[in-house]
């Protein structure tokens, strides 16, 4: 199972360290957080004590009112099932107890500035994206109009070549030869580069590119969401489809079907165009309409008059 460490979630989001510094490297393998709530009047039939606990205004008022030894009965009930780190948020203060009982388990107890409900919310993000199931293919990764496309192909058909072409037009790199997918959702991925490669394009007879250096800072994104799978072929003439529009074909990553097309390569071809076009033509499904729909429609009004 994929961890990170409560340092990652510290150098994230500028966290302050009240106590604990020596056990920021306990492991955290959940992408959600949690607030102890029925935890605090004794309820642990469904403790989830392997996530980030964060406690915020309600939490801490709440223990805040409780007797001495009240408070230190609640805290210790949690504290003894080792969660990861708590977090306190709304910079609130008067935590005595909570740093005594952190330090006397060997969890750290952190604080931030931000509202509970938007730390939450961005935690819960970056720990979906830190831990989703991954996977690393061969490829080009392109923002084009806002849609995120994967190129895919047989190594020296040309996806890097027709990379820069559309970035030349204004499009947006994500990653060249080596993709890394990520799964946040049953039908979501989520395509970027492995740091090595980030910002790299390799042209043959060229060599490597920073496209950054090169065309500036709008040349290059750093993730997209991956809504186009688009294969390159090299062209075979008896293979070319010539209906209006084939019946709507997917491949699956990691278990997530995505749209996929085929384009075949020729001499003198228009590919990055032919792939804008199907961008935008993907983006038009998405708003429900069809051009081949609304052909076959014009068509059979002729026919009716």
């Amino acid at each position: 199972m994929k961890s990170i460490q409560v340092k990652d979630l510290v150098k994230a989001f500028s966290l302050e360290i009240l106590v604990g510094e020596a056990y920021l490297d306990r492991p955290i393998a959940q992408s959600r957080t949690h607030r102890p709530g029925l935890e605090f009047i004794g309820y642990f039939d469904f403790f989830p004590m392997e996530r980030v606990q964060v406690l915020g205004k309600k939490e801490i008022t709440y223990l805040h009112q409780l007797t001495h030894e009240e408070r230190s009965e609640r805290i210790g009930n949690i504290v003894k099932y080792h969660p990861p780190c708590f977090i306190v948020a709304n910079n609130q203060d008067g935590l005595t107890y909570l740093k005594q009982h952190c330090e006397k388990e060997k969890i750290p107890l952190l604080r931030t500035k931000e509202k509970t409900t938007d730390f939450i919310a961005k935690v819960d993000a970056y720990l979906t994206r830190m831990l989703a199931e991954e996977i690393a293919i061969h490829g080009v990764c392109i923002n084009v109009f806002g849609i995120g496309i994967l190129l895919r192909g047989e190594s020296g058909v040309g996806k890097s070549e027709v990379a820069h072409t559309l970035i030349g037009r204004g499009h947006r790199l994500v990653a060249d030869d080596i993709v890394v997918l990520k799964k946040l959702s049953h039908k979501t991925i989520l395509g970027t580069h492995n740091e090595t490669n980030k910002e790299f394009l390799a042209l043959r007879s060229v060599g490597l590119l920073n496209v950054v250096r090169a065309y500036g800072r709008k040349a290059f994104q750093e993730e997209s969401r991956i809504a186009l799978d688009i294969e390159l072929t090299k062209w075979d003439k008896d293979a070319l489809y010539n209906e209006l529009e084939f019946e709507p074909r997917f491949i699956e990553y990691m278990g997530v079907p995505v749209p996929t097309i085929q384009i075949q390569l020729q001499p003198g071809r228009d590919v990055a165009g032919l792939i804008e076009a199907a961008a935008n033509n993907w983006y038009l499904k998405q708003q429900g309409y069809s051009a081949a729909e609304e052909f076959q429609s014009r068509i059979k009004g002729e026919k009716l008059d």
